[in-house]
């Protein structure tokens, strides 16, 4: 029996080899960004001292410098000079500088540097990376070309999550962890060097940069915009907001604040697995749709996944059983938001700026991060009833993005009748 006909590999879709080499080479890095996702917010808060607030603020401002990252991304992405594998080289080297600085940052100003350098890397990964990805696959393949890549992102955090919390019980040594994360970006690097040809058709310079006009100048994209940051806002809850809620402010627990970081750490290794799990059949599922009715399938799922993590802190028992409902559900949503979120804007870009489109919609990331969390940081400063309705705030949020992604379904359906005539 060959591979292709093998009934367990009939779901892994044929692509194009590169895009399987950059999901391995994403697989690689993510796994070392997995040792420090959940613990970075607890060692910063509980060993070396700062406030939850802080925290909230440092991790916050990589959106400072991934605003500039992504439009030195997109615009180097589409350019002649630089293109999809120089730039994709450039994040790896910054990323792996950021991992260094908070592996040694002590103070609040450090852990700042550290964030800076970190949203410059992710600002100019992204809009290379997910432009390579479309430059390779053919229109019906995008969905499943970008739920790989984010499925082998979710492998690779659910190892480093794995492997982080073992050597965290083990040794407590949490700064290795920034260490060995640092060291994933450079086998990246290596990975792009050696195995990644340039997939680009570049535009002359002077058209790039008119690209940023024509984008933001796109009813249809500045549309989309504003539901694409309320799911980044959400993602980033998950990594930055909800490992301190588990750990402080669940009832009953040993020790008395909440979970320990062994009950957090599996937890996120579930939702990672979960994620991963999930992938494939989420976007195989929302194939039948448009990419904006996918968005609101998983707008519904992130409501009822906080409605969870609420109950989680305020249920009288059963909160770990509740914690593991709401991480899973959790991870289906972001299953459904990451590929339909990029085979959006590929759909509402024209082919010469797909990296200035990918680069807004990457913006929204930044903007995410951004808002997140600081928010969620102030709302773990404030009273318990605060802590708690905030999950319940979150979830109301998603009536809004819902309004707007119906809104967006209607105009580009219109705009795909108008080409067809």
């Amino acid at each position: 029996m060959s591979f292709r006909s093998s009934k367990l590999f009939s779901w892994v879709p044929r692509l194009n080899y590169q895009v399987w080499i950059l999901a391995l080479g994403r697989l690689l890095s993510q796994t070392g960004s997995g040792f420090t996702l959940f613990a970075a917010p607890i060692f910063f808060v509980n060993q070396v001292g700062l406030s939850a607030t802080q925290v909230g603020l440092a991790i916050g401002s990589s959106a400072i410098s991934g605003i500039g990252g992504r439009l030195l991304g997109g615009s180097c992405a589409d350019s002649r000079t630089w293109g999809r594998r120089r730039t994709l080289m450039l994040a790896a080297i910054v990323s792996a500088a950021a991992s260094f600085v908070l592996a040694v940052a002590n103070d609040f100003l450090m852990l700042v540097l550290g964030n800076l350098l970190v949203g410059l890397g992710l600002g100019l990964y992204w809009p290379p990376n997910e432009a390579m990805v479309a430059d390779l696959s053919p229109p019906e393949q995008r969905n499943e070309s970008f739920a790989i890549t984010r499925l082998c992102d979710s492998l690779g955090l659910g190892l480093g999550v794995i492997l982080g919390g073992r050597l965290i019980g083990i040794t407590g040594a949490y700064r290795m962890l920034f260490v060995i994360d640092g060291i994933s970006f450079l086998v990246l690097l290596g990975i792009v060097y050696w195995a990644i040809a340039e997939s680009g058709q570049f535009t002359e310079t002077h058209q790039a940069l008119r690209g940023w006009q024509t984008a933001l100048r796109d009813r249809h994209l500045l549309t989309y915009i504003i539901p694409n940051v309320m799911f980044t806002t959400y993602l980033v809850q998950v990594s930055s907001t909800l490992p301190l809620y588990l750990n402080n402010f669940i009832p009953g627990q040993s020790p008395a604040r909440g979970f320990s970081p062994e009950i957090i750490s599996n937890l996120f290794a579930w939702h990672l697995v979960a994620t991963v799990l999930s992938q494939m059949p989420t976007v195989r599922f929302l194939n039948r749709f448009s990419h904006p009715q996918g968005l609101i399938i998983s707008a519904n799922l992130w409501s009822i996944g906080f409605v969870l993590v609420w109950l989680t802190g305020v249920a009288p028992t059963g909160h770990l059983l509740w914690a593991i409902l709401a991480t899973g559900v959790l991870a289906i949503a972001t299953s459904a938001y990451m590929p339909s979120a990029a085979s959006t804007t590929v759909e509402l870009a024209p082919e010469a700026l797909r990296g200035v489109y990918l680069a807004v919609n990457s913006q929204c990331w930044a903007l995410g991060y951004m808002i997140g969390p600081p928010l969620g940081g102030w709302a773990l400063d404030q009273s318990k009833p605060v802590v708690h309705g905030y999950w319940l705030a979150m979830a109301a949020s998603v009536i809004v993005a819902i309004l707007i992604l119906q809104a967006l379904d209607r105009m580009m359906h219109k705009n795909r009748r108008m080409k067809d005539i």
